[in-house]
């Protein structure tokens, strides 16, 4: 059976909520092994075993956090089973798919061995604390249902 790990970074909740949401929609879908977890919980040799890796990160000051840039990096010195990887982000205002965009970029230049299955997923939060805004975690579960990796 094909496994997937989604690893978020959160400060307000938000984007958990997001990655939890991006899960049903993919366990809806397909008989897949997900497992969500908090990047500040992550043991980096325990990513080596998935197939595929989902990475989520808030927008902060135009791109992804400190941690998530960390981890892309270091996924780039790990020697991974993981074929494949797709980013999705949460963003207030008008930074639609910035934060995405740019660890797109990143892994591209840090871990060019991983395919990017899909186009990332933006979704936006009302304030910086939230809430998650009207109609988004149907957009993310509906990207878990179409991407099941």
């Amino acid at each position: 059976m094909a496994s997937l790990i989604i690893i978020y970074d959160t400060k307000y909740g938000n984007t958990k909520l997001v990655a939890e949401n991006i899960a049903e929609g993919i366990n809806q879908a397909i008989n897949i092994t997900t497992e969500i977890v908090d990047i500040k919980d992550l043991k980096i040799e325990k990513i080596t075993n998935f197939d595929a890796i989902l990475i989520g990160t808030p927008n902060h000051w135009g791109g992804p956090v400190r941690g998530v840039k960390k981890l892309i990096d270091k996924l780039g010195k790990t020697d991974l089973n993981a074929k494949w990887i797709a980013v999705f982000d949460t963003y207030i205002k008008k930074d639609f798919e910035i934060a995405l965009k740019k660890m797109e970029k990143r892994i591209s230049e840090k871990i060019p061995n991983l395919k990017i299955i899909t186009p990332g997923l933006s979704i936006k939060v009302e304030d910086m604390k939230g809430p998650v805004s009207e109609g988004e975690f149907l957009k993310a579960k509906e990207f878990g249902k179409k991407n099941s990796y």
